[in-house]
């Protein structure tokens, strides 16, 4: 399967990533550690209160988005479609995005430009408290055929289901115009509060799935990882499901690819790790490798990824994954 460029439509966020000490945050507001949870403003001013004194950083976000941009910056070709405010925030996303060779499709809202806050624990394990403000006004409406020219490939992230027309809109008409679809299934408790609309949308219009084990299990109901993915690669054509330090199991025309890990230097942070993976799997493909091959790009962005807190490498960090991934080019693998 190759694709030559994708265009991405997600959550325009800005993330704030808070380093904790302990877990006791988690416990207080009864978080469940490593979720994503949709919440109001007042009550992600709340926990932002909570931490104050942390250590924190920001950065552009959004589940979407990090794929794309880490795509960018590896040379593909991409956009990105998505909604921010009327505000200095908004102006920010959209003017990064172009400088970084991204198109943007860029709505604006009435709300303020959405925030993500993410807690890291001590184990780098991050858990996510979102407020989408301007993104959660991005509807159906606003997708039109022509905002697809030029692209063959529509990536979505998952957490875009708090709309359901939205996102059966975007890929619908992504696929009456001959479009390969490819979607994250984001997080395990997103997908089990949107379980049948996933499951219906994966079997009508999804061709790639991204899942990670939690998700996996979830939205197949199959405990054991390799089950899962058989599910999964009954309704799409393509279906990756990383297994943690095992690494990813890639399903396609019947066969089945393992595909290590690239261990990182030091496990800092897991945010953006799967977006990173997607990333460099969808760049793989853009070039027209195996999937074996797209599969050890990936393991090496996210392993870069989490090595760091946030989702933006240094260029030394850049080059040292480039200098990687020119050496799994010049390899010959077969499917």
């Amino acid at each position: 399967m190759q694709i030559t460029k994708v265009l991405g439509i997600g959550n325009a966020l800005t993330d704030m990533l808070v380093n904790l000490k302990n877990e006791e945050v988690l416990s207080k507001y009864q978080i469940a550690k490593g979720s994503m949870s949709l919440v109001d403003s007042a009550t992600q001013s709340q926990i932002s209160k909570s931490v104050a004194g942390l250590p924190y950083s920001l950065s552009l976000g959004g589940s979407a988005d990090n794929t794309i941009r880490a795509m960018a910056r590896l040379g593909s070709t991409v956009g990105f479609i998505g909604k921010v405010g009327n505000d200095t925030t908004g102006d920010f996303f959209e003017q990064a995005l172009a400088n970084l060779g991204i198109e943007p499709i860029i709505f604006r809202g009435e709300s303020r430009s959405g925030k993500c806050v993410s807690l890291v624990s001590p184990d780098g394990e991050r858990t996510m408290l979102t407020h989408l403000g301007a993104a959660a006004e991005m509807h159906a409406e606003d997708i039109t055929a022509d905002i697809f020219e030029g692209y063959d490939c529509l990536y979505v992230e998952g957490y875009l289901v708090q709309e359901h027309s939205l996102i059966e809109v975007a890929v619908r008409t992504a696929k009456e115009r001959g479009m390969v679809v490819a979607i994250d299934l984001a997080s395990f408790n997103v997908v089990a509060e949107n379980l049948d609309f996933l499951r219906d949308l994966v079997t009508k219009y999804v061709d790639i799935v991204f899942a990670n084990e939690d998700e996996a299990k979830v939205f197949s109901g199959e405990e054991e990882p390799v089950n899962a993915l058989q599910y999964i690669s009954e309704r799409c054509a393509l279906a990756i499901v990383k297994i943690g330090t095992k690494g990813a199991l890639i399903k396609y025309n019947g066969e089945v690819t393992h595909v290590g890990i690239m261990a990182a230097a030091k496990r800092v942070d897991t945010t953006g790790a799967g977006d990173f993976y997607a990333a460099g799997f969808m760049h793989g493909l853009c070039e027209g490798l195996s999937l074996r091959q797209c599969g050890t790009i990936g393991a090496i962005t996210a392993g870069k990824v989490i090595e760091v807190v946030g989702t933006t490498l240094s260029e030394e960090a850049w080059q040292e994954a480039e200098l990687l991934i020119a050496r799994v080019k010049s390899t010959k693998y077969l499917f």
